[in-house]
């Protein structure tokens, strides 16, 4: 059996099973305006989250063997098109991610960075679709028996690989503090999924990261007006805390040919959590 769980639209569990859902949870978060933007959704609910990840399932095949793994940047500033354009770049020479029907996996090409980790968010586990597998690249997957996710480990796999400009996407503030306390300056850490993160992590997110989304966090909001480096975005911002972070950002605005921000939009996620 195929079984996916996610974090999703308002960090909402959702539970996939075989190609079906089978499980939506309540969100903490009511209202994203990403999601207003892209997908005409006005309140998140069971109904509407259940509708989206049928829709992804339906139109990329989220959570199963059809699953596209290639695309363009979708949003115009998040994570994985950031990733995507440091690669294309030559600021980074590989990305470490974690992708439904794959996990945690070892990435060389910009349109599959954007193809995995653009469609999805806030995974929580995942099992191998061979699809999926194969188009990466068995040898880039850290455990094609399993698709384990272990953020670490696959930092681990990129430097065996011999890579040596390797970014990283992170959840938790432990993962972020374990990864560069072992490989130092040599890894660029991207904070993603931080609703709901307390007061102490997100310190701890601005110590050991290089780039941090503030998602519907209240605490990151709070901790970045006095540590963030540069700010992109006003709705859901993105921060760097560190020069490099502010580099790759830089580079990202320059693209799409946008200034830094300093304010905030009235027009974010609610609630702040």
């Amino acid at each position: 059996m195929s079984r996916h769980v996610m974090e999703a639209l308002g960090k909402a569990r959702v539970v996939i099973e075989d190609g079906k859902v089978i499980e939506v949870g309540e969100p903490v978060i009511r209202y994203c305006p990403l999601f207003k933007k892209h997908r005409g959704i006005e309140e998140l609910n069971a109904e509407t989250i259940r509708a989206n990840m049928e829709f992804r399932i339906n139109s990329f095949g989220m959570c199963t063997e059809f699953r596209k793994t290639r695309m363009r940047d979708f949003l115009n500033f998040g994570i994985s098109e950031m990733l995507s354009l440091a690669l294309r770049n030559k600021m980074l020479d590989a990305a470490v991610i974690a992708a439904d029907g794959c996990g945690t996996c070892v990435l060389e090409d910009p349109e599959i960075i954007q193809g995995l980790g653009g469609r999805i968010s806030g995974l929580c586990e995942t099992s191998p679709l061979q699809n999926v597998i194969a188009d990466v690249g068995a040898d880039r997957v850290l455990d094609p028996k399993t698709a384990l996710m272990d953020q670490f480990g696959g930092v681990s796999k990129a430097f065996a690989m011999r890579h040596s400009k390797v970014g990283v996407t992170i959840a938790f503030a432990d993962d972020a503090a374990a990864i560069r306390d072992a490989f130092g300056d040599n890894v660029v850490i991207f904070a993603v999924h931080t609703t709901g993160t307390s007061e102490a992590d997100s310190e701890k997110l601005f110590d050991f990261c290089d780039v941090i989304t503030s998602c519907a966090s209240l605490h990151i909001r709070e901790v970045a007006k006095r540590r963030a480096v540069l700010q992109a975005g006003t709705k859901i911002p993105i921060y760097a805390a560190t020069e490099r972070g502010k580099e790759i950002m830089l580079a990202k605005l320059k693209e799409l040919g946008k200034e830094p921000s300093c304010t905030l939009d009235e027009d974010g996620p609610e609630p702040l959590i």
